[in-house]
Order: structure tokens, then C-alpha cells, then sequence
């Protein structure tokens, strides 16, 4: 097998809150899902490395100095959409710097393991203005595990937390061939 290291990133942290509805913070969400997924990475032989582990904050540019000082393989960020009208929207959605290569595919892949959870899938997006998609030398792939602020996509989270992420670590090995 070959060795493979992925930089998995928990968005936000510290100050920025991220996305915040009725008391529930992104940025928790995000740390909580992140480390899950790696440990699930870990135990499939992945090396993994964090842009954090704990409640901190750093700039995204500086999680893609990290990610690429780290000599990672893949950068994958876990984030939780929102929207200005709370249960407007739901689903999982994930956003690469281009749709196609690795990333993409890793993306789809990603999302449709999500989507057999339960979660609505929204699709893939191109958004070469974040920087943690456009600074980062290897492919990287954010991934929005539902709307925060709807009800029905938290209530899925809270009740599919480990699922979620086995579900993101079988996208992610599946797409890297190591499943």
C-alpha cells in the first residue's frame, strides 16, 4: 500500500465562530467531525495530520502553509453550510478549486456516501477564491455537511455522527483506491 498522508482541516476555530444557530457553533461541529474522520483515516493506514486538534484559530492562509509544509498528499476541510434563511436549505455540498482531477472525483465521491445517509446531495462547486482550495499545492476538497441552520440537517448529524464520518472516510479511500 502506499503511503499517504492527509492534512484534514476543522474550518474555523477560536474567535471565528463560523457559522452559529440557536447556541450550536460551526466551529465545534467542524473540530468534532474532523477528528473523527481522521482517526477513521488513521485506522485505514492513513497518515494524518491536523491543522488543528483543539479550539484555536488560524487564518486559512496559514492552515495552507501548514498543509503544504505538512508534504500532505490530499487538504480536506469539513465545514457545515448555512444560509440567511434558517430551513430554507439543506444537504451536503462540496467545494473544489476546479471541477476535475482528484479533487472532484474525491468531492463526488464524498457527497454521494453522505447522500446514502440521508443528506439532500447538492453537488459539487467550483470556488477558486478560497483560499484554503487556491493556496494549497495538493488537491483539496472542503466538504458543507449540511445547513447548521436547519433543523432537519442537524438533527441528521446528531443522529449519524459516526456514519458521517465513515461516510467522508470511505469517500475520501475510495477515491484514493485504498478501499
Amino acid at each position: 500500500m502506499a503511503y499517504v498522508t492527509i492534512m484534514m482541516d476543522a474550518g474555523h476555530g477560536g474567535a471565528d465562530f463560523g457559522a452559529v444557530y440557536n447556541g450550536r457553533y460551526e466551529k465545534d461541529d467542524n473540530l468534532a467531525l474532523t477528528l473523527a474522520v481522521g482517526n477513521i483515516l488513521q485506522n485505514a493506514g492513513v497518515n494524518v495530520v491536523y491543522t488543528r486538534t483543539e479550539d484555536i484559530y488560524e487564518t486559512p492562509y496559514r492552515k495552507a502553509q501548514e498543509g503544504n509544509l505538512s508534504g500532505a498528499d490530499y487538504f480536506i476541510s469539513i465545514h457545515r453550510n448555512s444560509s440567511p434563511y434558517p430551513n430554507t436549505y439543506s444537504g451536503v455540498e462540496s467545494l473544489v478549486y476546479s471541477d476535475e482531477g482528484i479533487a472532484a472525483i474525491m468531492a463526488r465521491n464524498i457527497n454521494r456516501q453522505l447522500s446514502y445517509l440521508g443528506f439532500r446531495n447538492i453537488g459539487v462547486t467550483e470556488r477558486p477564491n478560497l483560499i484554503v482550495l487556491n493556496s494549497t499545492e495538493m488537491p483539496a476538497v472542503l466538504v458543507e455537511v449540511g445547513f447548521i441552520n436547519t433543523d432537519g440537517d442537524n438533527a441528521l448529524f446528531d443522529l449519524e455522527f459516526d456514519a458521517i464520518a465513515e461516510a467522508i472516510a470511505y469517500g475520501i479511500l475510495e477515491s484514493i483506491g485504498l478501499v
